[in-house]
Protein backbone atom coordinates (compact mmCIF):
# COMPACT_ATOMS: atom_id res chain seq x y z
CA UNK A 1 0.00 0.00 0.00
CA UNK A 2 2.94 2.46 0.83
CA UNK A 3 4.30 1.83 -2.40
CA UNK A 4 1.03 2.40 -4.35
CA UNK A 5 0.04 5.65 -2.79
CA UNK A 6 2.62 7.66 -4.41
CA UNK A 7 2.42 6.38 -7.47
CA UNK A 8 -1.40 7.23 -7.29
CA UNK A 9 -1.03 10.63 -5.95
CA UNK A 10 1.50 11.44 -8.81
CA UNK A 11 -0.94 9.75 -11.21
CA UNK A 12 -3.80 12.43 -9.70
CA UNK A 13 -1.35 15.24 -9.56
CA UNK A 14 -0.55 14.66 -13.61
CA UNK A 15 -4.39 14.40 -14.20
CA UNK A 16 -5.85 17.70 -12.53
CA UNK A 17 -2.07 19.39 -13.77
CA UNK A 18 -2.47 17.99 -17.44
CA UNK A 19 -6.25 19.01 -17.43
CA UNK A 20 -4.94 22.41 -17.16
CA UNK A 21 -2.72 22.71 -20.84
CA UNK A 22 -4.91 23.03 -23.34
CA UNK A 23 -6.17 26.92 -22.84
CA UNK A 24 -2.10 27.23 -22.70
CA UNK A 25 -1.07 25.36 -25.44
CA UNK A 26 -3.57 27.26 -27.87
CA UNK A 27 -2.55 30.59 -26.86
CA UNK A 28 1.26 29.41 -26.93
CA UNK A 29 0.54 27.87 -30.48
CA UNK A 30 1.69 30.52 -32.92
CA UNK A 31 4.32 30.82 -36.02
CA UNK A 32 7.58 31.90 -34.80
CA UNK A 33 7.75 35.69 -34.17
CA UNK A 34 4.17 36.40 -34.05
CA UNK A 35 2.75 37.15 -30.49
CA UNK A 36 0.96 34.53 -28.36
CA UNK A 37 -2.79 34.62 -29.08
CA UNK A 38 -5.10 36.39 -26.78
CA UNK A 39 -8.98 35.47 -28.88
CA UNK A 40 -10.43 32.20 -29.54
CA UNK A 41 -11.31 30.97 -33.23
CA UNK A 42 -14.70 33.07 -32.46
CA UNK A 43 -12.60 36.30 -31.22
CA UNK A 44 -13.56 36.22 -27.60
CA UNK A 45 -11.41 36.97 -25.16
CA UNK A 46 -9.61 34.33 -23.75
CA UNK A 47 -9.15 34.64 -19.47
CA UNK A 48 -5.94 33.59 -18.34
CA UNK A 49 -3.58 30.82 -19.05
CA UNK A 50 -5.09 27.40 -17.47
CA UNK A 51 -8.27 26.07 -18.41
CA UNK A 52 -9.56 22.46 -19.30
CA UNK A 53 -10.53 24.43 -22.93
CA UNK A 54 -8.96 26.92 -25.00
CA UNK A 55 -12.31 29.31 -24.28
CA UNK A 56 -14.27 28.92 -21.52
CA UNK A 57 -17.47 30.44 -23.73
CA UNK A 58 -17.51 28.08 -26.44
CA UNK A 59 -18.86 24.94 -26.20
CA UNK A 60 -15.92 21.90 -26.43
CA UNK A 61 -15.40 19.01 -24.57
CA UNK A 62 -12.16 18.78 -23.03
CA UNK A 63 -9.77 16.13 -24.80
CA UNK A 64 -8.71 13.99 -22.93
CA UNK A 65 -4.90 13.75 -23.94
CA UNK A 66 -3.07 15.98 -21.84
CA UNK A 67 -4.42 14.46 -18.73
CA UNK A 68 -3.49 11.14 -19.71
CA UNK A 69 -0.47 11.66 -20.83
CA UNK A 70 0.46 13.71 -18.29
CA UNK A 71 -0.59 11.26 -15.65
CA UNK A 72 1.03 8.77 -17.22
CA UNK A 73 4.34 10.20 -16.92
CA UNK A 74 3.93 10.90 -13.62
CA UNK A 75 2.89 7.81 -12.35
CA UNK A 76 6.23 6.39 -14.14
CA UNK A 77 8.41 8.77 -12.14
CA UNK A 78 6.98 8.05 -9.23
CA UNK A 79 7.02 4.22 -9.73
CA UNK A 80 10.71 4.45 -10.78
CA UNK A 81 11.76 7.12 -8.15
CA UNK A 82 10.10 6.07 -5.28
CA UNK A 83 9.14 8.62 -2.12
CA UNK A 84 12.89 10.50 -2.59
CA UNK A 85 12.43 14.21 -2.74
CA UNK A 86 13.72 14.38 -5.66
CA UNK A 87 10.67 12.97 -6.82
CA UNK A 88 8.72 16.89 -6.12
CA UNK A 89 11.03 17.84 -8.78
CA UNK A 90 9.96 15.58 -11.61
CA UNK A 91 6.75 16.15 -10.82
CA UNK A 92 6.57 20.01 -10.83
CA UNK A 93 8.05 19.79 -14.45
CA UNK A 94 6.19 16.87 -16.01
CA UNK A 95 3.54 19.49 -17.28
CA UNK A 96 5.47 22.20 -18.48
CA UNK A 97 7.52 19.49 -20.47
CA UNK A 98 4.21 17.91 -21.83
CA UNK A 99 3.18 21.84 -22.66
CA UNK A 100 6.25 22.45 -24.15
CA UNK A 101 5.89 19.12 -26.49
CA UNK A 102 2.48 20.26 -27.53
CA UNK A 103 3.67 23.51 -29.07
CA UNK A 104 6.67 22.18 -30.26
CA UNK A 105 4.64 19.54 -32.71
CA UNK A 106 2.01 21.75 -33.91
CA UNK A 107 4.06 25.32 -34.17
CA UNK A 108 8.08 24.40 -34.24
CA UNK A 109 8.50 26.76 -31.56
CA UNK A 110 9.69 26.35 -27.68
CA UNK A 111 8.35 29.24 -26.00
CA UNK A 112 10.73 31.98 -24.34
CA UNK A 113 8.48 32.05 -20.98
CA UNK A 114 8.41 28.29 -20.86
CA UNK A 115 12.26 27.63 -21.61
CA UNK A 116 14.19 30.59 -19.64
CA UNK A 117 12.67 30.00 -16.50
CA UNK A 118 13.01 26.42 -16.96
CA UNK A 119 17.03 25.79 -15.23
CA UNK A 120 16.69 28.15 -12.68
CA UNK A 121 13.52 26.42 -11.78
CA UNK A 122 15.44 22.80 -11.92
CA UNK A 123 18.70 23.76 -10.39
CA UNK A 124 16.35 25.85 -7.26
CA UNK A 125 14.30 22.70 -6.55
CA UNK A 126 16.97 20.24 -7.00
CA UNK A 127 18.72 22.56 -4.36
CA UNK A 128 16.07 22.35 -1.92
CA UNK A 129 15.71 18.22 -2.60
CA UNK A 130 19.36 18.27 -1.21
CA UNK A 131 18.28 19.69 2.31
CA UNK A 132 16.25 16.54 2.69
CA UNK A 133 17.02 13.13 3.57
CA UNK A 134 16.80 10.13 1.24
CA UNK A 135 17.71 11.72 -2.16
CA UNK A 136 19.89 9.78 -4.39
CA UNK A 137 21.36 12.37 -6.69
CA UNK A 138 24.17 14.94 -6.81
CA UNK A 139 24.02 18.79 -7.38
CA UNK A 140 27.33 19.34 -7.94
CA UNK A 141 26.41 16.92 -10.93
CA UNK A 142 23.45 18.44 -11.81
CA UNK A 143 25.56 21.63 -12.43
CA UNK A 144 28.08 20.65 -14.83
CA UNK A 145 25.74 18.55 -16.42
CA UNK A 146 23.33 21.68 -17.33
CA UNK A 147 26.41 23.77 -18.09
CA UNK A 148 27.65 20.71 -20.32
CA UNK A 149 24.60 19.86 -22.31
CA UNK A 150 24.31 23.84 -22.74
CA UNK A 151 27.56 24.64 -24.21
CA UNK A 152 26.92 21.10 -26.22
CA UNK A 153 23.61 22.94 -28.04
CA UNK A 154 24.85 26.05 -28.40
CA UNK A 155 27.74 24.57 -30.65
CA UNK A 156 25.24 22.49 -32.69
CA UNK A 157 23.20 25.77 -33.27
CA UNK A 158 26.24 27.64 -34.45
CA UNK A 159 27.53 24.62 -36.40
CA UNK A 160 24.18 23.82 -38.29
CA UNK A 161 21.64 26.66 -37.34
CA UNK A 162 19.23 25.36 -39.23
CA UNK A 163 19.59 21.10 -38.32
CA UNK A 164 19.42 22.94 -34.26
CA UNK A 165 16.90 25.99 -33.24
CA UNK A 166 18.20 28.42 -30.98
CA UNK A 167 15.14 27.16 -28.37
CA UNK A 168 16.24 23.58 -28.24
CA UNK A 169 19.68 25.50 -26.66
CA UNK A 170 17.75 27.58 -24.34
CA UNK A 171 16.18 24.07 -23.11
CA UNK A 172 19.08 22.00 -22.73
CA UNK A 173 20.56 23.63 -19.75
CA UNK A 174 17.37 22.69 -17.41
CA UNK A 175 17.33 18.88 -18.88
CA UNK A 176 21.41 18.54 -18.43
CA UNK A 177 20.61 19.41 -14.49
CA UNK A 178 18.03 17.03 -14.60
CA UNK A 179 20.00 14.22 -15.91
CA UNK A 180 23.19 15.24 -14.48
CA UNK A 181 21.58 14.77 -10.73
CA UNK A 182 21.76 11.10 -11.76
CA UNK A 183 25.56 11.18 -12.58
CA UNK A 184 27.10 11.21 -16.07
CA UNK A 185 26.44 7.92 -17.16
CA UNK A 186 22.58 8.93 -17.09
CA UNK A 187 23.58 12.07 -18.71
CA UNK A 188 25.15 10.51 -21.79
CA UNK A 189 21.97 7.93 -21.94
CA UNK A 190 19.71 10.77 -22.03
CA UNK A 191 21.90 12.53 -24.78
CA UNK A 192 22.02 9.37 -26.27
CA UNK A 193 18.47 8.52 -26.44
CA UNK A 194 17.27 12.15 -27.80
CA UNK A 195 19.22 11.53 -30.90
CA UNK A 196 18.10 7.93 -31.23
CA UNK A 197 14.30 8.53 -30.87
CA UNK A 198 15.18 11.70 -33.54
CA UNK A 199 16.68 9.48 -35.75
CA UNK A 200 14.58 7.20 -35.84
CA UNK A 201 11.51 9.60 -36.52
CA UNK A 202 12.93 11.45 -39.05
CA UNK A 203 13.74 7.98 -40.67
CA UNK A 204 10.06 7.04 -40.21
CA UNK A 205 8.79 10.55 -41.93
CA UNK A 206 11.62 9.59 -44.68
CA UNK A 207 10.03 6.02 -45.12
CA UNK A 208 6.47 6.81 -45.34
CA UNK A 209 7.45 10.01 -47.67
CA UNK A 210 5.66 12.54 -45.55
CA UNK A 211 8.95 14.26 -45.33
CA UNK A 212 12.13 14.46 -47.29
CA UNK A 213 15.82 14.96 -46.23
CA UNK A 214 15.65 18.94 -46.01
CA UNK A 215 12.44 18.81 -43.88
CA UNK A 216 12.38 20.52 -40.26
CA UNK A 217 11.08 18.42 -37.49
CA UNK A 218 10.69 19.77 -33.61
CA UNK A 219 13.71 18.75 -31.80
CA UNK A 220 12.15 19.42 -28.17
CA UNK A 221 10.11 16.27 -27.87
CA UNK A 222 13.15 14.28 -28.65
CA UNK A 223 14.88 16.07 -26.21
CA UNK A 224 12.32 15.98 -23.44
CA UNK A 225 11.77 11.83 -24.07
CA UNK A 226 15.18 11.33 -23.97
CA UNK A 227 15.62 13.36 -20.96
CA UNK A 228 12.41 11.17 -19.34
CA UNK A 229 14.01 8.04 -20.23
CA UNK A 230 17.50 8.65 -18.71
CA UNK A 231 15.47 10.02 -15.53
CA UNK A 232 13.48 6.98 -15.44
CA UNK A 233 16.45 4.54 -15.49
CA UNK A 234 18.50 7.01 -13.56
CA UNK A 235 16.40 6.66 -10.57
CA UNK A 236 15.23 3.50 -11.20
CA UNK A 237 19.27 2.10 -10.61
CA UNK A 238 20.15 4.82 -7.68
Amino acid sequence: MTDVLPVALAALWGALTGALLPRAAYRFTTPQGTPWRATCEADHPLPGWLGTTPCPRCPRKPAPTLPLLTATICALLALATGPRPELAAWLTLTPVAILLTTVDLRVHRLPDPLTLPLTPAVLTLLALATRLPDHTGTYRTALYGALTLGIAYLALHLLNPSGMGFGDVKLAPALGAALGWYGWPTLLLGTFATFTTGALYGLTLLLTRRATRKSAIPFGPFLLTGTLLGVLLGAYTS
